[in-house]
C-alpha cells in the first residue's frame, strides 16, 4: 500500500450521494490509469462507498476524505480506508488515527499550520484550498522555510487540469487531488467513459519529472 501511493500523483476527491456508485466509479478511474480515490465524509455515503469500493475492488488505494472528527476517523478505519485526510489541523484526529495505525494528512493554509502539523509529527500535509490561497506561488512561498524539515504537500481545492502542473513541478508536492477527474453530473450520470478518459488525458500530462513521494514517509 506504501509504495503504491508514490505511484499516484492525481487523487480523485469525491463526493458520493449513493454509494451504489462507488464501483463502477472505482473502476472508471482504474480504466483511466487512477488507482487511488479519497472519498469525502461530506455525506452519509462515504462509509458504505469506502467499504463497496475495499471488497469490489481491493487493488484500489481508497482513503477517506474531509474528516472532521474522531467518531468519523473511526467510521471510516471500520469501512476499510488506508488512509485519511482533513482539511484541517486537529490534534485529537490525528492521535486517533496514529493510535489506530491508519496514515493522516491534516490540511494547512498558512505557515503557522505548517509548523503545528509538523510539531504533531505530520511531514504530508493537504493544502486547502490552494487556488483561493494563491496558487502554487503561495504554496512555494510558505514551504520555503520548513524544506529542511522534509515537509510535503497535497494542494486541492481549486485544482484542475490546467494548474496541476504549476504545483506537481515543485519538489515538496507528491501529490494533487481534485474533483474534475471525477466530475458530479458525470457520476450521477453514470458517464464513466469520460471519467475514463479525464483521467487518462491527465495522466498523460503529468509525466515522470514530479517525484510524488512515498506513504510510507508520512508520520501518522
Amino acid at each position: 500500500m506504501q509504495a503504491l501511493f508514490k505511484e499516484h500523483p492525481l487523487i480523485p476527491v469525491i463526493v458520493l450521494e449513493d454509494a451504489n456508485q462507488a464501483v463502477p466509479l472505482a473502476r472508471a478511474l482504474l480504466d483511466g490509469g487512477v488507482g487511488i480515490i479519497e472519498i469525502t465524509f461530506r455525506t452519509q455515503a462515504a462509509a458504505n462507498a469506502i467499504q463497496a469500493i475495499r471488497e469490489a475492488i481491493p487493488e484500489m488505494l481508497c482513503g477517506a476524505g474531509t474528516v472532521l472528527s474522531c467518531d468519523q476517523a473511526a467510521d471510516a478505519i471500520s469501512a476499510g480506508a488506508q488512509f485519511a485526510l482533513a482539511p484541517c489541523v486537529d490534534p485529537d484526529i490525528i492521535d486517533y488515527c496514529r493510535s489506530s495505525e491508519i496514515p493522516f494528512i491534516p490540511g494547512v493554509a498558512t505557515p503557522s499550520d505548517i509548523n503545528q502539523a509538523l510539531k504533531l509529527g505530520c511531514k504530508y500535509q493537504k493544502f486547502f484550498p490552494a487556488g483561493a490561497l494563491g496558487g502554487a506561488s503561495a504554496l512555494n512561498a510558505m514551504a520555503a522555510p520548513y524544506l529542511s524539515r522534509e515537509v510535503r504537500f497535497c494542494p486541492t481545492g481549486g485544482v484542475h487540469l490546467e494548474s496541476m502542473d504549476s504545483y506537481l513541478k515543485l519538489p515538496h508536492v507528491f501529490a494533487v487531488g481534485g474533483t474534475w477527474l471525477a466530475k458530479s453530473e458525470d457520476i450521477c450520470s453514470g458517464d464513466w467513459s469520460s471519467i475514463t478518459e479525464r483521467c487518462k488525458v491527465a495522466l498523460e500530462r503529468v509525466g515522470t519529472a514530479n517525484d510524488t513521494g512515498a506513504l510510507a514517509d508520512i508520520t501518522t
